[in-house]
C-alpha cells in the first residue's frame, strides 16, 4: 500500500478529528494502526483538536466533609499503687532491636567504589547517592549467600511482616472507602 496524497489528507484530517490510529487505519483500509503512528511521525503531526478517550468522572465526593478529631488532652500518669492487686500490670512489649548504623561505601582492591559495572556476585547492591551524581556507588561489601545485600542493609530492605502492617487511620480508610466506591460506579 502507498502512501497516496488524498491517503494523506484523509490521514491528516482524521487525525486532526481525534481518532485514534487503530480507527483510522480501520478507515484508511490495507494499513495497519503501526504504518499510521509511523505516518504521523513522519509527518510531523502533533496534538490533537479533541482527545481520543473519552473523559472520565470524578470520583463522587463524600455527602458530608470529614473533620478532625479533637486529640484527647494529656493526663499525668497515674502513681504506682502500694498493692498488686489494684495496680494494673504495665504492659511489656518486645524491644525495638537496634538497626547497625548504614555502612559506607567499601572501596574494590584497585580503590574505586563499587559501580554498575564492577558489582559480583557476593557483593552487596545497596545503592548510595543520587544515581544522576558522579559520586552515585553500590556498597561493595561482602553479602549473604542468597541475598543481594551485606548484613546491615539486609535488615533494612527486608524487615519483618508484622513491621510493616498498619491499620489504616479513619482518613485513610475514608479514601479506600470512597475508592472503592468510585471502581463500582465506574465499571
Amino acid at each position: 500500500m502507498a502512501w497516496t496524497e488524498d491517503r494523506v489528507e484523509t490521514l491528516k484530517k482524521l487525525w486532526a478529528d481525534g481518532l485514534s490510529a487503530s480507527q483510522i487505519a480501520k478507515q484508511l483500509g490495507g494499513v495497519t494502526r503501526n504504518a499510521v503512528i509511523g505516518k504521523v511521525h513522519r509527518l510531523g503531526l502533533s496534538g490533537r483538536a479533541t482527545p481520543s478517550r473519552p473523559a472520565r468522572r470524578p470520583a463522587p465526593r463524600p455527602a458530608q466533609p470529614r473533620t478532625a478529631k479533637p486529640a484527647a488532652p494529656k493526663t499525668a500518669k497515674p502513681a504506682v499503687a502500694a498493692s498488686a492487686k489494684t495496680a494494673p500490670a504495665p504492659a511489656r512489649t518486645a524491644p525495638e532491636p537496634s538497626l547497625p548504623a548504614p555502612q559506607e561505601a567499601q572501596k574494590l582492591p584497585s580503590g574505586e567504589y563499587a559501580t554498575v559495572l564492577t558489582l559480583r556476585e557476593g557483593m552487596c547492591k545497596w545503592p548510595i547517592g543520587d544515581p544522576a551524581s558522579t559520586e552515585f556507588r553500590f556498597c561493595g561489601r561482602k553479602s549473604g549467600s542468597g541475598t543481594a545485600y551485606c548484613e546491615a542493609h539486609s535488615q533494612v530492605a527486608y524487615q519483618p511482616q508484622a513491621k510493616r502492617r498498619r491499620k489504616p487511620s479513619d482518613d485513610a480508610k475514608a479514601v479506600l472507602d470512597s475508592i472503592q466506591a468510585a471502581r463500582r460506579v465506574n465499571f
